[in-house]
């Protein structure tokens, strides 16, 4: 984890605190059950609570332990019968060190997808505000980087609002099936752990119970979490690339907001770079890259190892912590993104007419020309165009082919800009429904 990309909710559920009082609701909320079940004394689970509930657990004193008996959590229980005294002794009864890690790990991912939620819907607001705010206005669509035909910027807004939405339904599903406990002692099979204690553990921390944990929880879930990180990243990718296009100096219709005292470049006084847009790229191509060792965890030798161990102790901070400051970096550029609709328009109509060949060339089909025919005609008019020779409707005009089926006004109509737009209410229904 990098500060300079980090915000402080999403690091602190990361903080050795915060995972320490995860281990420990775990372990006193299994204490509790273990109560209930007669496998310890009643008294010694209300000991543990009320020794540990409001307990300082000192990172440091662990650190010290664990380097001494070269493991994790058998540094925190003892670390944790200092605090509670002999009742400590009833701690941990028939549970392995998995049980803690993987219900914790199951915790703070939840947590932390609850966080990417929040955010992927301040995003969706962002975007939905500036969407309507340039529903009608025009602006060329682009293919392969070249002109094609006008769509509008909010169309162009309201496709990224779709495809957040998507990414909010997968962090749900996501978060559901990332969110499992697994309290099943050894090889998972329960033999001194009963399953009751897993069930009321998993209540307690907010989780469903892993139907069949071995001695973890399979890594397949956690491989599917990761990866929907990916694809949420790869998102803002195309988001953040869009912009980057739009930015430069030939294009001009759009850029990110440039603060006074703002400086682009050391040699260049009057550069405006889309610094935040390539931020996220960068950041966007972190995020994927730990979806892989996700992957690669999921072939753990039979009922455990610890090959996953290492892998998730970087990517479950680093991954989270990115993409949450990535969403909110992204939302506050579309906040305050400078849009030029003069420039749209201008570069609309840079290219004589070009946008409208598709039209034209349906309108000669429709009035009895070949197909074949009226493309080769439409294209060598708007190759002319292209080359400087007169506008396309112009150079349409006085086409005898042309005009044989089609009148100067006709023609004219064929270039309005309000038959491309047309569908637009309708496509933003579909997008945002009726709530405007």
């Amino acid at each position: 984890m990098i500060p300079r990309y980090a915000r402080e909710k999403m690091t602190a559920l990361w903080s050795p605190e915060t995972k320490y009082r995860i281990w420990f609701e775990i372990e006193a909320h299994a204490a509790d059950a273990m109560a209930e079940l007669g496998v310890i004394p009643k008294e010694a689970a209300k000991i543990i609570w009320d020794k540990g509930r409001d307990a300082k657990f000192d990172a440091d004193r662990i650190d010290a332990i664990e380097r001494e008996v070269k493991h994790d959590v058998i540094a925190f229980l003892t670390h944790l019968a200092e605090i509670v005294g002999p009742e400590a002794r009833f701690v941990h009864q028939g549970m392995t060190s998995s049980d803690v890690l993987d219900t914790t790990l199951a915790v703070q991912l939840s947590r932390a997808a609850d966080i990417l939620i929040e955010d992927v819907d301040a995003l969706l607001a962002a975007l939905k505000r500036r969407a309507f705010e340039y529903k009608t206005t025009p602006t060329i669509g682009r293919s392969h980087g070249i002109h094609a035909e006008p769509t509008t910027f909010g169309l162009k807004l309201a496709s990224f609002y779709a495809e957040f939405a998507r990414a909010r339904a997968r962090l749900v599903n996501a978060r559901a099936e990332i969110a499992t406990s697994a309290v099943s002692g050894a090889v998972g099979t329960f033999a001194n752990v009963s399953p009751k204690v897993e069930a009321h553990v998993a209540k307690a921390m907010g989780l469903s119970v892993e139907p069949v944990s071995t001695q973890v929880i399979p890594r397949d879930r956690h491989a599917m979490y990761f990866a929907t990180l990916g694809v949420v990243a790869s998102s803002l990718e195309r988001l953040a690339t869009e912009i980057r296009h739009l930015q430069r100096s030939e294009v001009g219709e759009a850029e990110e907001f440039f603060s006074a005292g703002q400086k682009g470049s050391s040699a260049m006084p009057h550069k405006r770079n889309p610094i935040l847009s390539e931020n996220l790229a960068g950041l966007a191509r972190m995020v994927r890259a730990y979806a892989m060792p996700a992957m690669e965890n999921v072939a753990l030798w039979h009922e455990r190892d610890i090959s996953h161990s290492s892998v998730e102790r970087y990517i479950g901070p680093d991954a989270t912590i990115t993409l949450d400051f990535a969403l909110a970096r992204a939302t506050g550029l579309i906040d305050k993104l400078v849009v030029y609709p003069e420039r749209m328009r201008a570069n609309l109509e840079r290219t004589q007419g070009l946008f409208a060949s598709g039209r034209v060339l349906l309108a000669l089909t429709q009035k009895g020309m070949a197909r074949e025919d009226a493309y080769a005609l439409v294209q060598e008019n708007a190759m002319r165009a292209w080359r400087g020779e007169g506008t396309l409707a112009d150079l349409l005009k006085v086409n005898q082919a042309v005009s044989k089926l089609l009148s100067p006004a006709e023609i004219a109509e064929l270039f309005g800009l309000d038959y491309h737009l047309k569908e637009v209410d309708m496509i933003f229904a579909r997008v945002f429904g009726t709530d405007k």
